[in-house]
């Protein structure tokens, strides 16, 4: 949650931060504000606005900042209310001092009452406050930095931050625990920033801080410390990643862009792990084969689309790694008396690597003595360095806060670690095995397929935009697709909508079905093909509006339904490869349709940091 941006060097900070901001705004747009130290002034100037960034943008343009030293931030609300007051940056008593923070200070009503007990004075109803106040009080005849580390220990929570101040003018200080803050390093200047799109127009050379380290950045030089003061010698990593990627490139929204990327992903995935024949490449997995053969049990822990990724995996890992699986949301796992131990496989999956809730569980796994394997899209991220091994799916940056090109490269790495775990554990016939290989193979190209006949699924996503709710039906490896298919539509068109497995229908869903609500009914051709037509069957009696999703020359669904989107023919169990993409575009016409903000739904923001 929250997006910071810090800059020092000798260009115009101004541009430069809100830039960065304007990348960083999947994380949090409620309010946004700007600190720089004016150098004909030697003075702090702010400014911030509730609403989106774009009233920030508006606000600078009548009351510029000049300055080549500053730090930004892009809030999701946590404490207080999204009001002019509570937006960062945040200052201290004599605006010497002024700070930006992602995170939660849990014990900040009683450092609250000490400070105003000293004399402080609060300007809003944020827990970040009390940071910036804390360093004022021991801010006294010591650098800034060490002031910092004084401050940060007496908090408890999460915090990753950004601080400058008037006295030292060339100085921008930073420090994370428990939420992402990267260092990006260029010539003459220096950057400070939650995630790398906010930067990548600079440098694509990174630190990624640890847990308790603090940047002290000057335009020329960098040092990284503990809490005590020790330095810690650290290089930045390059990215691969280009900025590009993180524009739209022509699309009107991130989202469709990042839809229609779906394929070429995939392909590149699948060709950096099963480069020829049928051999799969794990470079990074650490944990070695003979653990691998000797594990009893998986343990599957995500959040939101990144949970339902890992229930197509349950499917996929019994049928073909014959291991038993289990899955949580995150944060049921971390508070569960945990039947884990050394034999145990822990699967953390995570599109940026910095869910608080799977970092958590993770964490508590280890203690545990369970092995960690991670499937993350984000170099460096905290979850691949706690992890045994992890699994990347080079997606690149994703923007639209509603996650559609990560989940489908989670499903591509799930297939392909399942594969590679049967393979280690002589689960299935070789042949077996290189059959499918050669199956997962095209699909990229039947992703394409479904992608040209992207204006039948605008028509009927426009002729069903006006529906009060939705019931998402699926069964064996697309329940999860329905239970994805009914967060996307929830997401982004604010439409009240159910996943469920089938079966479940007559023991509940169905009385909620009549004409005013849309069913979407995954009836692809599988083993229970015939089960989810019954169904189909039952709805259609209750005069339910069907949209099915079909495989390509299934002849009698159109006798149930006028309303039917094909996709290609595939094994069953490669499906939800498939109908997630028909899915994901039902909800994006469906918003596009109602006038909702489709790449920044309310209330929302792309990376769930704090818990």
């Amino acid at each position: 949650m929250c997006g910071i941006v810090g800059y020092v060097g000798e260009r115009p900070a101004q541009k430069i931060l809100l830039t960065g901001l304007k990348r960083l705004e999947y994380r949090g747009y409620d309010s946004s504000g700007m600190a720089v130290i004016l150098p004909s002034k030697n003075t702090l100037a702010i400014r911030k606005s509730p609403g989106k960034i774009s009233c920030l943008d508006k606000l600078l343009k009548s009351k510029p900042l000049d300055g080549s030293i500053g730090i930004a931030h892009t809030r999701w609300a946590t404490h207080g209310a999204p009001t002019q007051a509570n937006a960062h940056p945040h200052a201290d008593c004599d605006n010497e001092i002024v700070l930006v923070h992602n995170g939660i200070i849990e014990n900040y009503e009683t450092l609250k009452n000490q400070l105003l007990k000293e004399g402080h004075i609060f300007r809003s109803q944020t827990d970040t406050e009390v940071i910036v106040h804390l360093i004022e009080k021991f801010y006294k005849n010591i650098p800034l930095e060490v002031a910092v580390r004084k401050a940060l220990k007496l908090v408890s929570g999460s915090f990753a931050i950004a601080v400058i101040s008037r006295r030292e003018p060339g100085k921008l200080i930073g420090a994370r625990s428990g939420s992402p803050l990267i260092v990006g390093i260029g010539k003459n200047e220096n950057f400070l920033a939650s995630d790398a799109p906010a930067i990548l127009e600079y440098t694509k050379d990174i630190i990624f801080l640890e847990e308790n380290e603090i940047a002290i950045l000057n335009k020329d030089r960098f040092k990284i410390v503990d809490l005590n003061g020790k330095e810690i010698a650290k290089n930045p990593v390059r990215l691969n990643w280009d900025i590009e990627q993180a524009q739209k490139q022509g699309y009107k929204h991130f989202m469709l862009k990042e839809i229609n990327e779906q394929p070429k992903i995939i392909e590149n995935l699948i060709g950096l792990r099963v480069p020829k024949d049928s051999k799969i490449i794990f470079k990074e997995q650490y944990i070695g084969v003979k653990k691998l053969k000797s594990i009893k049990n998986i343990f599957v822990v995500a959040c939101g689309t990144a949970y339902h990724a890992g229930l197509v995996g349950k499917y996929v890992f019994e049928t073909l790694s014959k291991v038993p699986t289990h899955i949580d949301v995150s944060s049921e796992f971390r508070y569960r008396d945990l039947l884990i131990n050394k034999d145990t496989l822990v699967l953390a999956i995570s599109q940026s690597g910095e869910t608080a809730d799977t970092l958590a569980g993770v964490r508590q796994a280890r203690k545990l003595g369970a092995s960690v394997i991670s499937i993350c899209n984000v170099l460096g991220s905290t979850l691949t360095r706690e992890s045994d091994g992890v699994m990347y799916t080079h997606a690149g940056p994703e923007i639209g806060v509603a996650s559609t090109k990560a989940y489908t490269a989670q499903l591509a790495a799930i297939y392909l670690f399942a594969f590679y775990l049967a393979r280690v554990r002589n689960t299935i016939p070789l042949a077996k095995l290189d059959k499918l290989i050669k199956e997962l193979k095209q699909i990229p190209n039947k992703q394409a397929e479904i992608l040209k006949e992207q204006n039948i699924i605008a028509r009927i996503s426009r002729r069903h935009s006006h529906l009060g709710s939705f019931l998402y039906l699926g069964r064996n490896v697309n329940y999860p697709s329905a239970l994805e298919g009914a967060l996307k539509l929830k997401e982004i068109s604010y439409i009240p909508a159910e996943g469920y497995a089938a079966g479940e229908m007559k023991h509940g869903p169905i009385a909620l079905i009549d004409e005013y609500r849309a069913v979407v009914c995954l009836a692809v051709e599988s083993k229970v093909y015939e089960k989810m037509i019954s169904n189909i069957q039952e709805i259609r009696s209750r005069r339910g509006k069907i949209i099915a999703i079909a495989t390509e020359g299934d002849k009698n669904i159109k006798e149930l339904t006028g309303e039917v989107i094909y996709v290609p023919k595939c094994d069953e169990l490669f499906s939800p490869l498939l109908v997630a993409l028909p899915l994901q575009l039902l909800a994006y016409h469906i918003s596009v349709k109602r006038g909702c903000d489709v790449d920044q739904p309310r209330n929302l923001a792309k990376s769930v940091t704090v818990e």
